[in-house]
């Protein structure tokens, strides 16, 4: 029989066939993981509501439909028997979803969103949620709900954000697959510092609750294999209508990962045009990527950045608007909870006028416009994930610096706007040993053609290291 420390490791892909197989029991897969998540958890703290006896209970249940032959499929798609985790803020019923802040009232969520209820309906078994930090609004793990969640690669190291847990919990095999929520880089941040699979689908691919402008659901995994598995289930349609921004069904072929790269064009962007200072450590990957597209056949030509500052900014006021809100909706003895550092972010959006709210909305479209009318000449385009590599994990920003909260989105934030798909896929490491992203971006609606990509550079790149499975 193998050892759990074995089967911490394997891929949802291998999981269902030795399932099928009868080699593996979801029982004891589960077990696996809940030992692991046992042994990283006092250091990681990458967990919320972790639910061992739930998750035995589902183990359990998807074993005997196993031995029955009647495994749970969305669409002959199964994810019977698979560990997983899902986002704080995306609801599970009966569980409070605080967003990462003390603040938030506890009330038991009435019922599963629509990710959650798509991988319920495949089987998954639900280990827990994952952490966040302070309403989402950082890339990293810093709340004040929940305690600090650190990198598995480098502990004294940031996990990214604003799927922090998902990205610790990822890279430390606590589960094959893992829900994060993106509206900037939220996904593919913690993917990329983690050296996960990190995919923004376009906008209304996947159904969420609550929908928002560039706000997306997304999967975070080991594989481009096992995140083309999960959207094949998260893409389906909600029964109830809750996304007013869904897409239309569609029978994609998320299950074929073959790409013709031969003439492809791809655009190589390596200044964002805004924000932080683009590190040399993020562009000799890039490059080296770039050219082993080019040496499949791809024409791989520079694409110079289309952001400023002022729009980058412009989108940080109206978020701040967007937070103020919230601040505003609290009690004074709930506001005295928050964060010192988010209040502090969300202070000068008290000054602005109405016309200054106008024009930062204004941005979102400008963005968007730009975005478009740049990429696309190109099939995709490569960048680095993060203009910056891993930073303290104590720290709130890459800058640590709140008047440049959101300076670090320059190279992720245009895709939410545009409403284009963007994956992060590991391309390296840094010099803490932290890893970084590959950035590839496609056409509206194109999800599978850039997993395909993804897939094309995963079967390229021999750089991987072993996972970290005993955090430091």
């Amino acid at each position: 029989m193998p050892q759990s420390t074995d089967l911490i490791g394997l891929s949802a892909q291998e999981l269902l066939a030795a399932y099928a197989a009868r080699t593996l029991s979801p029982v004891e897969v589960t077990e696996a993981a809940l030992a692991q998540v046992e042994r990283c958890e006092p250091v990681l703290k990458a967990t919320y509501m972790l639910d061992p006896d739930g998750a035995r209970r589902m183990a359990q249940a998807s074993e005997a439909r196993w031995r029955a032959g009647t495994p749970l499929a969305t669409r002959g798609v199964t994810l019977d028997g698979v560990p997983c985790t899902i986002k704080e803020n995306v609801a599970t019923k009966g569980v409070p979803v605080p967003l990462g802040t003390a603040a938030t009232e506890l009330v038991p969520a009435p019922a599963d969103a629509p990710p959650a209820a798509r991988m319920r309906e495949a089987g998954a078994v639900i280990l827990g949620k994952t952490t966040m930090p302070e309403y989402g609004a950082m890339s990293s793990g810093l709340s004040s709900f929940h305690s600090l969640t650190r990198n598995p690669w480098n502990t004294a190291m940031n996990p990214g954000g604003s799927s922090a847990g998902a990205g610790a919990a990822g890279a430390a095999c606590y589960a094959p697959l893992h829900i994060g929520t993106d509206i900037g880089g939220s996904v593919r941040f913690p993917a990329a510092w983690n050296g996960l699979v990190g995919l923004k689908p376009s906008l209304g691919r996947i159904p969420i609750d609550p929908p928002y402008m560039g706000r997306a659901a997304g999967p975070m995994t080991r594989s481009v294999a096992d995140a083309a598995l999960m959207m094949a289930v998260l893409s389906r349609p909600d029964p109830e209508g809750r996304d007013s921004m869904n897409l239309p069904p569609a029978d994609l072929a998320w299950d074929d990962p073959n790409l013709s790269l031969a003439g492809l064009r791809i655009g190589l962007q390596l200044d964002p045009g805004c924000g932080l200072p683009v590190d040399p450590q993020v562009i000799e990957p890039v490059r080296a990527a770039a050219r082993a597209f080019e040496a499949a056949g791809a024409i791989v030509e520079p694409l110079d950045p289309w952001m400023d500052d002022e729009m980058l900014h412009a989108l940080d006021r109206f978020w701040r608007i967007r937070a103020l809100r919230d601040i505003e909706a609290l009690t004074p003895e709930r506001r005295e909870k928050v964060l010192p550092i988010f209040l502090e972010w969300v202070a000068p959006a008290r000054e602005l006028t109405a016309l200054q709210g106008f024009e930062a909305y204004s941005a979102t479209m400008a963005i968007r416009t730009r975005t478009v009318a740049a990429t696309h000449p190109f099939d995709f385009v490569l960048s680095p994930v993060a203009a910056n590599t891993s930073f303290p994990a104590d720290w709130a920003y890459p800058s640590n610096d709140v008047a440049r909260a959101h300076d670090q989105i320059g190279f992720t934030v245009p895709y939410n706007m545009s409403e284009q798909p963007a994956v992060s896929v590991c391309c390296g490491y840094d010099s803490n040993g932290v890893p970084m992203g590959l950035q590839i971006a496609g056409r509206r609606f194109d999800d599978v053609g850039v997993l395909r990509m993804a897939a094309s550079w995963e079967a390229m790149w021999d750089g991987r290291r072993p996972w970290p499975t005993s955090p430091m």
